[in-house]
């Protein structure tokens, strides 16, 4: 019955300290997400590129994540190999520096993060603030975890069971290696996984030797994350996982023959507690970045030999962008009808995020070529609205149901939606961008940082967007709806920023000022469609005014 007890207090503080680190991770995404791409593709060097990966780590409290996103970016050929890689390895040792800040204890600090972030959270509105409260929060919420992983270690910490199972581990270094990796790779966070234990050493449940192995064997299993979460993504962006798990996993190996041989030689005796295990993780992962920083752009070569690209089809062009599926003559039963509906609306966000993605680069060259391309792709986007109105049309009105009939008027409504967002950019920004390379004028450098701001603002919205569509969640739905008025908010703080500008005599935003004020009004007028997605989850959850006004009383009238 004791064990028992003890392995469920284990999995309840293991889930708490999972759920904490990605409660921090969600917050911060959620707040300042749309500025990761420009942070972490706007160096270059491979030690300014290891330092942005050592701040992205620390912000996220996630090497893992910083990996995805640096495979992201480069599968879409924003970085190249050797930044990627240097970045990855920054982020490798930010996340070391994370483990040491909370390893410290600080129980005294979650009362007052817990009301701080608390209120924050609840009785807040402004989206940053609301998702600093969730930041809050969850770094209280890790500081319990962390108390619980020793509370639930203490009534088996002085019996027979655990100083055995820790004795074979200490002598037995191999599998104490294997048992970190896997326990890092099926955590799915190495903070989490390395956090428990220097914890496990702290209160003495294992023994210092059998906690190094432990740990660098996390350092190889963490590795294994980002390779596992890239196997979709294109061999560009895989290259840099598996070269970080090639140099980690090196590194590790030679580091585990290499303590263990001078511990049992005698060498760095003594007492050794978690504090000395934080402190040879950050040796660790700081030595590695040392030694293979100056090599990530050398690298490069040997990985593309080694995981080249895939061949080509012939007809890659036509098969980039599938065919429609809707088929007005075999609608299906309804769920397969409202399911086509959603893939065909899918494919339609994505035509137009391949309309939106390029138009910053279009006002920067204003190549013609580009210009007519992007243009050319709101012609496939009408197609897609006559079809899906077709569709819809088609239903049997006596068979589909209500639900289902909703369903499918709220969907060819988004798709008017994105259809008047895909002219947006074809009728406006792509003219505005044309304008601007006739004139050969350049936008202010704080007016550029500010158009650029909202382009990825609006760039994760549509990700967001196309999630709400999937899965119909009401909390992405608020988030968005959230996210729209924030930036109607950065759209009117831009609009004040310019008119002070103008006041200030800037000659370049004299120049620009009607491109200006129109690509935000343009831009806001874009997300504005891609928002309203949400829409009819806020309504159909009571969750949204049928109209803005405030409701006043009847005007009574004199009698007379």
């Amino acid at each position: 019955m004791a064990i028992f007890s003890f392995l469920i207090s284990l999995a309840g503080a293991t889930m708490l300290l999972l759920f904490a680190v990605r409660m921090v991770r969600t917050g911060i995404e959620r707040a300042y997400g749309s500025s990761f791409q420009r942070v972490m593709t706007g160096n270059s060097g491979v030690l300014q590129a290891g330092a942005v990966g050592l701040v992205m780590a620390v912000v996220l409290q996630s090497s893992a994540a910083v990996a995805l996103l640096t495979s992201g970016f480069a599968g879409a050929g924003l970085m190249g190999f050797g930044q990627g890689l240097a970045i990855v390895l920054g982020g490798d040792l930010g996340s070391a520096l994370v483990i040491q800040i909370l390893s410290w204890r600080l129980d005294w600090l979650v009362p007052l993060l817990l009301a701080v972030g608390g209120w924050l959270f609840v009785k807040t509105e402004q989206r940053k603030a609301r998702q600093f409260g969730r930041i809050l929060m969850g770094i209280a919420f890790i500081l319990i975890s962390l108390r619980f992983l020793r509370e639930a270690m203490d009534p088996i910490r002085d019996s027979a069971f655990l100083p055995a199972i820790a004795d074979y581990l200490a002598r037995d270094y191999v599998t104490a290696f294997i048992v970190g990796g896997a326990l890092a790779f099926v955590m799915h966070s190495s903070v989490a996984a390395i956090l428990m234990c220097v914890t496990l050493v702290q209160i003495g449940a294992i023994p210092f030797a059998a906690g190094l192995s432990l740990v660098l064997g996390a350092n190889f299993g963490s590795a294994f994350i980002p390779v596992w979460l890239s196997r979709g993504m294109t061999m560009p962006a895989r290259r840099i996982p598996f070269a970080n798990l090639a140099l980690r996993g090196t590194w590790a190996v030679l580091c585990l023959f290499a303590v263990n041989l001078a511990l049992r030689n005698g060498l760095g005796a003594g007492a050794h507690g978690g504090q000395e295990l934080v402190y040879a993780h950050l040796a660790f992962n700081a030595s590695l970045s040392v030694l293979a920083l100056p090599f990530c752009n050398l690298l490069a070569a040997p990985l593309a030999r080694l995981l080249p690209d895939p061949a080509q089809p012939v007809d890659a062009d036509a098969l980039a962008r599938p065919a429609s599926s809707l088929d007005p003559a075999h609608i299906g039963s309804p769920a397969q009808a409202v399911s086509s509906l959603k893939r065909e609306l899918l494919r339609m966000a994505d035509l137009v995020e391949a309309m939106f993605r390029p138009v910053l680069g279009l006002y920067r060259d204003g190549d013609k070529t580009r210009i007519k391309a992007v243009q050319s792709l709101d012609k496939e986007v009408n197609a897609c609205l006559s079809g899906i109105r077709r569709y819809v049309a088609a239903l049997p009105a006596d068979q589909i149901g209500k639900d289902a009939a909703r369903s499918a008027r709220d969907m060819l409504e988004y798709a008017v939606r994105l259809e008047t967002a895909g002219d947006v950019v074809a009728g406006r920004l792509c003219v505005l961008a044309g304008d601007l390379r006739k004139t050969g004028n350049q936008f202010s450098k704080e007016g550029w940082s500010e158009l650029q701001q909202m382009h990825e603002t609006i760039l994760a919205n549509m990700k967001l967007a196309s999630n709400v569509l999937i899965s119909d969640d009401l909390e992405s739905a608020r988030l968005l709806s959230l996210e729209k008025t924030e930036l109607k908010r950065a759209e009117r703080s831009s609009r004040k920023r310019h008119f002070r500008r103008l006041q200030n005599g800037e000659v370049q935003s004299f120049d620009t000022s009607d491109c200006h004020l129109e690509t935000l009004r343009a831009l806001r007028e874009f997300n504005s469609h891609v928002s309203a997605v949400a829409y009819p989850i806020l309504y159909a959850n009571g969750q949204l005014l049928e109209t803005r006004l405030i409701e006043t009383l009847p005007a009574t009238q004199d009698e007379d």
